[in-house]
């Protein structure tokens, strides 16, 4: 897989301001960089984002020749999460599609888990949601020094999705998880780089140089090691990350289809329009 080989991807988005929201793929020597590439929405993802990244991981995960992996967002922001527009829209279609969207994003979480190669957040602006459980799943963070993380879903009456609970409660006491989950609030980088979740903090502006640099000097070392190492440290926990996986899918499409959830979303929408 030469840097000439990689194709671009791209995924449509489902509503206004997500239509043009796409996954942007290239590489630069031994590193596959992915971008979330939806500035105008602070780069929401969809389903069809998922399974992209999903799909761009695991090919990537065949080729000696890709070394590292660094996920990072185009513009001012990592990624917000999912477009509530679109989480309107699918409550009134069955469960089970939203299940199946579950199941992709859970894919991708998997996909950059078991990658031998090691996965690099570069987080300038928000990560929210979803997006904050992105990446929570790569295996180290680079955050601009004015970076927030909000594990926002409770906010809209929503569980969490994306494995967050999963990593959070393999990184945190659980005092401190239940703070994140159930406040809805921000925290800011620095407090996640004192807890250890964020491993490098830097100035506004410099997330992706610093974390592909990181990641250009980890492709220099042993990749059949890095990877057994990997393993190790994911293996090493109790419940398995697809058994979390799994109960956090239940839990979130059953809130998504809650009176509370539908309430929530329809008046953060409200107000943001009238604003």
């Amino acid at each position: 897989m030469t840097s000439a080989a990689v194709p671009a991807i791209t995924s449509a988005g489902t509503a206004s301001s997500a239509s043009a929201a796409k996954l942007q793929m290239h590489r630069e020597g031994a590193v596959l960089v992915l971008t979330i590439s939806n500035p105008a929405a602070r780069n929401t993802v969809n389903p069809s984002i998922y399974r992209a990244a999903a799909k761009a991981i695991r090919a990537a995960s065949r080729f000696r020749t890709v070394r590292a992996i660094v996920l990072t967002g185009e513009g001012e922001h990592f990624c917000v999460g999912g477009d509530l527009r679109r989480l309107v829209r699918q409550r009134k279609l069955p469960q089970s599609e939203q299940l199946a969207h579950s199941d992709a994003l859970n894919e991708w979480v998997m996909a950059m888990q078991e990658a031998p190669q090691p996965v690099i957040a570069a987080v300038e602006g928000t990560a929210a949601g979803s997006g904050f459980s992105l990446c929570l799943a790569c295996d180290l963070i680079v955050a601009a020094e004015d970076a927030e993380f909000v594990m926002s879903n409770v906010n809209f009456g929503l569980s969490i999705d994306g494995g967050g609970t999963d990593s959070l409660a393999r990184s945190l006491p659980p005092q401190a998880v239940i703070e994140i989950l159930l406040g809805g609030s921000v925290h800011h980088a620095r407090r996640l780089h004192d807890w250890g979740v964020v491993n490098r903090i830097v100035p506004r502006g410099t997330a992706y140089a610093t974390a592909l640099a990181w990641a250009q000097k980890l492709a220099q070392g042993p990749f059949d090691v890095q990877a057994r190492i990997k393993e190790l440290v994911h293996s090493a926990r109790g419940r398995s990350r697809r058994e979390q996986l799994d109960a956090e899918r239940g839990v979130l499409v059953e809130s998504l289809y809650s009176d509370e959830s539908g309430k929530r979303i329809k008046e953060f929408l409200a107000a943001r329009k009238k604003g």
